[in-house]
């Protein structure tokens, strides 16, 4: 190994992981700027033999700051006698090396190029990522996105050892265990309606789950939204509640008369119990799903944009609140009908 390709291999590895200048690689070539199509051409054909990667040729100024690129084909169709200067793409998009990876995902991801430069603070080429790296870096962040909104903190594999694996994941796993004994205790002062219609509880996780699925929906559109928060104004943001709200509602609604009419029939044709007050539970079931997907779809919005604005992650802390408030809801609601409409309306009709 000569002393330049150690010099390339210690520059890079002087980056942070999270840094675009540690998933760059020195293979590429260069020509100057004001050479012929014909000197181009030989500086290409000298370099090709160590640098395979030519698709994209980088130009290079008197300085030696980044001045544009030009494609291989371009240059191998060009006329010896046309102006190679008038073939270079000045506009040609390019990072920096200091600049996180997770910063500029979007901004990579938008590229379509075969390589992207990476350059220094004063513009000088330091190599580049190719479309390879960009779809590696792509699939990595959102993997470090994805466990992080399963409650961990880093990606597992195989060989990680018990210890590791707990600390990353007994806080989280604490931290909602917390929370849910929270959400069982506000159910524990419903033990009286509980005690006195058991079959409400038999239809508790249909409505637990619908909230939860419809809140993750949203969670998920959010998330996927302030990504490209360069876009998105404060009037954007507010849209984007109430059009999640009105879907919530709107799902809510067509699926809580279809609980209305389901369960009514099934508790008063299969199990036997009278019309009224079949289709009674099945009302109380109804409506709660209503205000709990409503709520949930809300809260789905609204607690990733207040994490976003007060710097938490998003991806790590809303999925969890956003299901214990979903639950909370969907609880309070439904037993607090259940109560109202069943057990009061029963002793004031007895």
């Amino acid at each position: 190994m000569d002393a330049e390709a150690r010099h390339d291999i210690a520059m890079i590895q002087s980056y942070d992981d999270d840094e675009i200048g540690s998933r760059m690689t020195t293979n590429y070539i260069t020509i100057r700027r004001g050479v012929t199509v014909r000197q181009a051409m030989r500086s290409v054909v000298e370099q090709a033999a160590e640098n395979d990667n030519m698709m994209t040729i980088y130009v290079l100024d008197g300085e030696e700051e980044f001045y544009g690129a030009i494609t291989l084909q371009d240059l191998i169709c060009a006329r010896e006698h046309d102006d190679l200067e008038s073939l270079i793409v000045t506009s040609y998009p390019f990072v920096y090396a200091k600049e996180n990876i997770s910063e500029c995902i979007e901004q990579l991801k938008e590229y379509s190029e075969d390589s992207i430069p990476v350059l220094d603070m004063e513009k000088h080429l330091l190599g580049v990522i190719t479309s390879q790296d960009l779809v590696e870096v792509v699939d990595e962040e959102m993997g470090e996105d994805y466990v992080r909104f399963a409650g961990l903190t880093a990606e597992e594999d195989l060989k990680e050892p018990l210890l590791q694996s707990l600390k990353k994941r007994t806080p989280w796993l604490l931290t909602l265990m917390l929370l849910g004994l929270l959400v069982s205790s506000v159910a524990g002062i419903f033990e009286g309606v509980v005690a006195q219609l058991a079959t409400v509880v038999a239809f508790q996780s249909m409505i637990l789950g619908m909230a939860g699925n419809v809140g993750t929906q949203s969670l998920a559109v959010t998330i996927r939204v302030i990504a490209d928060e360069y876009a998105i104004t404060g009037k954007e943001k507010l849209g984007l509640v109430f059009k999640e709200g009105r879907t919530g509602f709107t799902c809510g609604a067509i699926l809580g008369l279809m609980s209305f009419g389901f369960v009514g029939l099934y508790l008063w044709l299969l199990k036997g119990n009278l019309p009224g007050f079949s289709f009674l539970v099945s009302g109380c079931i109804g409506i709660a799903m209503l205000v709990a997907m409503t709520v949930s779809s809300i809260m789905g919005t609204v607690i990733p944009l207040f994490f976003k604005k007060v710097g938490v992650d998003p991806a790590v802390a809303a999925g969890p609140l956003i299901t214990t408030v979903n639950d909370l809801v969907a609880v309070v609601t439904y037993y607090g009908l259940v109560y109202l409409l069943l057990i009061q309306g029963m002793h004031l009709a007895g």
